[in-house]
């Protein structure tokens, strides 16, 4: 058996915030603690710093640029040369960890680089038009440069994938969208949820419940619709964003709009909640995992990573609802489904299926994934 690499640096886009793909980083630190760790820019705020375990991150020249802080996203035409100008000559395995340029770091052919892709630059590929659109890049020659930068970053992105010797990611879902854009195979490791933190609940209180960031494609404003035309029926919605002042709007006297709340507020909803709303196309969906490690049913858009994490009717030991379509009517079927089949859905069936999630098991199946690659890599015959 060949040795395990010593050198290892660990590559994320950038680190502005923790959420679902910095959860992913956290474990991977975890596992390898002594790696080296490098990102386009670091901006985390204090509080939001011991995931990264104290580490002094490499950042690139990106860091220094006028209004990098708050406007980072709007320097990706630099992206592509600045996360290749970090040196990682000396390590000997390199892992990336990737939704937008990480994976497009060099390497040299003695070096490893497994990547766990979260995501190929969605504005990019199949969601480009949607991202014009709503960044009024669409027509004009603001649109044609648009157009243009995007194409010059899928080239770019399309090679990059030459670099990467073992691929990973967080969905089947986003497995066959690697498969469409590089032609590459991905194992699918689902990433970590602390499934110990929100603990089950058996007996639930007569409110739904729906918990994300309030921008337009998590449809919080359609939930909202939805349930203003159900007066019967109460809501509680918690988040922030841009569409929060739109949802108060939208909200009638059956719906609580209560903004943000720290985790532990959230947590304490999800247990008590009869059943938890979902109306996004995720790529893998953390809450509705979390909501079912409090023993609670969801209600989700049917797309995406939600089907993989949710047990419809249709199957044994069910914890969902799935609906068709981003509709004010698809959400309202869905729950009038849900309250028919409600004694079907135990919250024990809801726990059983998030522990699939658990950190521990993101922990065994990427340090496995990593120790095959390594031994694969090892054994490796070229022709002379």
């Amino acid at each position: 058996m060949p040795t395990l690499p010593k050198k290892i640096a660990l590559v994320h886009d950038w680190l502005a915030i923790y959420t679902g793909s910095e959860r992913v980083v956290e474990q991977i630190l975890t596992l390898y603690p002594d790696a080296d760790l490098f990102s386009l820019v670091e901006f985390l705020p204090a509080g939001q710093r011991d995931f990264i375990r104290g580490k002094a991150v490499k950042t690139s020249f990106m860091q220094h640029l006028p209004l990098a802080r708050r406007h980072f996203r709007s320097y990706l035409p630099l992206m592509p040369i600045a996360i290749e100008q970090f040196d990682l000559t000396g390590y000997d395995l390199v892992i990336s960890s990737s939704h937008a340029v990480a994976k497009g770091v060099i390497t040299g052919p003695n070096q490893l680089h497994v990547s766990y892709i979260h995501s190929p630059i969605r504005y990019a590929w199949d969601m480009q038009h949607e991202y014009l659109r709503e960044a009024r890049l669409d027509r004009g020659l603001r649109g044609w440069l648009g157009r243009w930068l995007l194409h010059y970053i899928r080239l770019w992105d399309a090679r990059t994938m030459n670099g990467v010797d073992a691929a990973a990611t967080n969905s089947h879902f986003i497995a066959r969208r690697i498969w469409k854009i590089y032609r590459r195979e991905a194992e699918v490791i689902y990433p970590p949820v602390d499934t110990h933190y929100f603990q089950c609940q058996e007996k639930k209180e007569d409110f739904y419940l729906a918990v994300g960031r309030m921008v337009p494609y998590k449809k919080a404003a359609l939930i909202v619709q939805a349930f203003a035309a159900m007066p019967d029926k109460q809501l509680v919605i918690i988040g922030d964003g841009p569409e929060l002042n739109l949802v108060r709007r939208l909200a009638t006297a059956n719906i609580r709009v209560l903004g943000y709340q720290p985790t532990e507020v959230v947590a304490d909803y999800m247990r008590r909640a009869r059943a938890f709303l979902f109306a996004a196309q995720e790529d893998f969906g953390i809450t509705p995992v979390e909501a079912q490690a409090c023993g609670t049913p969801v209600i989700a858009y049917g797309a995406g990573g939600a089907a993989e994490t949710i047990r419809g009717l249709e199957q044994p030991e069910p914890t969902g609802v799935f609906f068709d379509a981003q509709t004010v009517e698809a959400i309202q079927a869905a729950v009038g489904r849900f309250e028919e089949a409600e004694a079907l859905i135990s919250p024990a069936a809801c726990r059983k299926n998030a522990e699939r999630f658990s950190v521990e098991t993101f922990r065994q199946r990427f340090s496995a994934f990593v120790i095959n690659a390594w031994q694969q890599f090892n054994a490796r015959q070229y022709p002379p």
